[in-house]
């Protein structure tokens, strides 16, 4: 993302999930940057020259968790004042950090104990990694592998704790709690089993691959930090900006414009910035004087920002990190996933864009001048930002790697960056986003790693298909029913987790429920992602959308309602590609054809999604275009023909009604 200024830095601190780091200043912050750039050109040599899974794995730990503790606050000291202070301050004060301009901390010793404890727990395996993968393997682990085994576990839920909060924590320890007292459990209860002592569930965890080390674990240590490094360099080579003046010059001369704008500029700094809070803030301190000049209410101007911040999760090419998972699980290259994801995208962007055009209308919005050159003239001299972007996909296509295509164009976009005198990557600038690239990614890092918790416990206790078996049974068979049930499940899960976290749980429990009723894997695991991402703008915690009432100073739920009706589609759509057997087609699958014609007609559902939100104004009409967009959805020849009748009759319904009140 551009650089944030202190107010910015404050309100992601205060609304993303991911908690404030500290300010760092001096040796220490030179040396943590030093180690973050280290632990970057590692990532990016293990491109060419690989290293095997569970070393390559751990190695990527024992840099990144001891920087967590150096870079991390623990926030207890605030909890130890609740003797003298009151508790709502505490919790605000241990949210927020330090006040701005309090100047630089520096960790206390209890983190560098940690931190060195973390170390010396992940490099003991190293030192004879063969050796210790046969022991856990072999079940003959030894006294010190145990205690490494459970110190790096509390480690890992500290560091937890630290970057994301309580929640996930104590969803870590029940998961444990599960594993080791499972045995106890009534016989009849079917998420019993025999239970495991701690050398078993160290072995599960620690010594493999289905533990600490798994996917989510190699998804952090591969995709997400390879493509964090790229967005840092488009970042530092100017291309956030370019993309921020691209928009404004881009719609400049109707009512709707200052709308489509701020929307299409979320979708291109998604290329950048893979988080809906930063991306809401990033856009609000450019675009909310626009918006109020142009006439747009505090609400509606705030679920603008916020629709488009969360558009950096759900775009392509980048997306967020539970794409990168979707791989790793469904065994195919990262270029299959955006492909799932381009029609939903489009459908996405395509009901935001429905609704500011009615809303330009109903708020009475004018076009606003802005003072930024003409389009033409910037494609012209900086559009070769788009260059490494494309080239990601075509590499991706040309059957590169994800790993190598996205190293090439980092590469690429650094060359180009020398086309901008601003911008051009000094050695100065190329330290600062290596360093920046595994900065970023430490939180990501410490919940993947948790995450490997969650997994190894339902592997190796088989709790996921005991759970997805409960969900179908309690949904009596009912593929709808189980279907609604598990977006509310994974919603409600994504109020107290990240968007990652949520996704790994209930891709392991909520993914075999619905496979088990005929749903195929990419469609369940597209589905889960979906209502994943959506948790950041659903009330009553909807991060974004409070983010951009503190900018906008509208009301915070009114803000959450006015984000939902923008995002609408997006929780609608999914349905449509589980619940249909056309839907597969919104997936990118199938004959081209049908994926055109069932991308146009769910095209046609979103435009009756907008007239019943909005675009229409009595309540007869609203209830058909709601009516009709549901029948379309379903995507099988008599439901659409049957959407598209009523749709017509709720257009007639509009012109006659307005006729009436008009008739001049």
């Amino acid at each position: 993302m551009t650089e944030l200024s202190d107010r910015e830095a404050e309100l992601v601190s205060a609304h993303e999930q991911e908690r404030p780091a500290r300010h760092l200043g001096g040796a220490l912050r030179l040396g943590v940057w030093i180690v973050g750039g280290l632990l970057s050109v590692y990532s990016l040599v293990v491109v060419f020259r690989p290293v095997e899974a569970l070393e390559h794995r751990m190695t990527f730990l024992a840099v990144a968790l001891p920087l967590v503790f150096l870079c991390y606050r623990s926030g207890l000291s605030s909890w130890v004042g609740r003797l003298r202070r009151e508790p709502a301050m505490v919790a605000a004060a241990d949210e927020a950090g330090p006040p701005a301009g309090a100047g630089t901390e520096r960790p206390t010793v209890a983190d560098w104990l940690l931190a060195a404890a973390a170390l010396a727990v992940l490099v003991y395996p190293l030192a004879d990694i063969d050796a210790f993968r046969d022991r856990g393997s072999g079940a003959a682990l030894t006294g010190l592998d145990i205690v490494a085994g459970l110190a790096l576990t509390v480690l890992l839920l500290e560091a937890v704790r630290r970057t994301v909060g309580w929640a996930l924590t104590i969803i870590c320890v029940i998961f444990l709690i599960y594993a080791y007292y499972g045995a106890y459990l009534p016989i009849d209860w079917t998420i019993g089993h025999r239970g495991f002592d701690l050398a078993q569930i160290v072995s599960q965890l620690y010594t493999g691959t289905e533990g600490f080390f798994g996917v989510p674990m190699q998804v952090a240590a591969s995709y997400i930090v390879l493509f964090t490094i790229y967005g840092a360099v488009l970042d530092f080579s100017g291309a956030s900006r370019f993309f921020i003046d691209l928009s404004f010059a881009a719609f400049r001369n109707s009512r709707s414009a200052p709308g489509r704008t701020v929307t299409t500029a979320g979708f291109l700094l998604g290329t950048v910035s893979g988080s809906g809070v930063a991306t809401t803030v990033s856009l609000g301190s450019v675009a909310w004087p626009v918006l109020r000049r142009a006439g747009y209410p505090k609400e509606p101007a705030g679920g603008i920002l916020a629709a488009g911040g969360i558009g950096a999760i759900l775009s392509p090419p980048t997306l967020g990190a539970a794409a990168f998972i979707i791989a790793e699980y469904l065994r195919v290259s990262y270029l299959e996933v955006l492909l799932y994801a381009t029609i939903p995208t489009i459908l996405y962007y395509l009901g935001i864009f429905l609704a500011i055009e009615v809303d330009s209308r109903r708020f009475g919005t004018h076009a606003v001048p802005v003072d930024a050159p003409k389009a033409g003239k910037l494609l012209l001299r900086f559009g070769y930002h788009f260059s490494s972007l494309i080239l990601i996909i075509v590499l991706m296509a040309l059957d590169r790697s994800a790993f190598q295509s996205v190293v090439i164009a980092t590469a690429v976009a650094f060359a180009l960056s020398f086309l901008d005198p601003r911008h051009r990557m000094t050695p100065k600038r190329v330290g600062q986003a290596l360093a920046k690239g595994t900065l970023e990614v430490l939180p990501v890092t410490a919940v993947c790693a948790a995450a490997g918790i969650i997994v190894g416990v339902i592997t190796q206790t088989g709790l996921g298909l005991n759970l997805s078996a409960i969900i179908v049974d309690f949904a009596a068979g009912n593929l709808i029913l189980t279907t609604v049930m598990s977006g509310l499940a994974v919603m409600l899960l994504g109020l107290a987790v990240p968007v990652t976290a949520s996704f790994i749980i209930a891709a392991v429990i909520i993914g075999p429920a619905l496979t088990t009723l005929g749903v195929s894997q990419a469609e369940a695991y597209m589905f889960v992602f979906y209502y994943a991402v959506l948790s950041e703008v659903s009330p009553p915690t909807a991060l974004s959308a409070v983010a951009a009432a503190a900018i906008t100073g509208g009301n915070t739920y009114k803000t959450m309602m006015m984000t939902w009706r923008y995002t609408l589609p997006a929780f609608l759509v999914p349905f449509a590609f589980v619940l249909t057997p056309n839907g597969q087609a919104l997936l990118g699958q199938g004959p081209i054809g049908t994926v055109l014609l069932m991308a146009a007609v769910s095209a046609v559902a979103v435009a009756a999604l907008a007239m019943a939100t909005g675009g229409l104004t009595g309540v007869p009409e609203r209830l058909l275009a709601a009516v009709a967009a549901v029948l379309l959805l379903f995507l099988e020849p008599v439901p659409i023909a049957a959407g598209l009748a009523v749709l017509a009759v709720a257009a007639g319904v509009h012109l006659v009604r307005r006729r009436r009140r008009d008739p001049s």
